[in-house]
């Protein structure tokens, strides 16, 4: 059931979520079985989604968070944070929450392939695939979303947000500009009831 308060309609449900995640939990078992491979976390916003696919994944995985800074449209990166796992001869599956322009996912990729990884693939949330201004390949989606900012499991403005427990579409931008806070009690009602 979609909820719609005046300034935000629920773009993708806790029920949703928690449903396809699990079959891509139950595709990336089958694609990789005996594989062990490496799952890249891209902090912060892909923790969630992250936390819930590696439970419903039936094979034996490693984890291991990487922080970037993004520069815009531009897919320039940089790294904040480093793995602590070498990737050399592994199976990378880098986890992101949101795949926009696929500038920096194309050059995380490219990382990955240069420290030596056997392959590199990606799991995301969400994808505004009309904001694609490169191809990159994504094995494992979870949504395919439209141009609309959105918050939640995972997703923020300004940090909040994240801990919402479905993906919201802010129909007024400007409410949550003037006030970032402003969408907080009636979306932490509305998302956990």
């Amino acid at each position: 059931m979609t909820k719609n308060l005046d300034y935000a309609v629920e773009a993708i449900s806790e029920h949703e979520i928690r449903s396809r995640t699990a079959e891509l939990g139950a595709a990336i078992s089958a694609d990789f079985e005996g594989r062990d491979p490496l799952f890249v976390v891209v902090m912060v916003g892909a923790i969630p989604f992250a936390a819930d696919l590696v439970r419903t994944v039936t094979i034996s995985v490693e984890i291991d968070f990487l922080g970037l800074n993004r520069f815009g449209e531009s897919g320039r990166i940089n790294i904040a944070m480093d793995l602590g796992t070498p990737v050399l001869d592994r199976h990378v599956i880098i986890v992101e929450d949101i795949i926009d322009t696929g500038l920096s996912l194309t050059a995380l990729r490219r990382m990955m392939h240069d420290r030596g990884a056997a392959s590199v693939s990606t799991a995301a949330l969400t994808d505004k695939t009309r904001r694609r201004v490169t191809s990159v390949p994504i094995e494992y989606r979870g949504f395919e979303v439209g141009d609309e900012f959105l918050i939640g499991y995972g997703l923020d403005w300004q940090g909040l947000y994240r801990n919402l427990r479905s993906v919201w579409a802010v129909l007024d931008m400007e409410a949550l500009i003037a006030d970032p806070r402003v969408l907080l009690t009636d979306l932490r009602g509305s998302d956990h009831s």
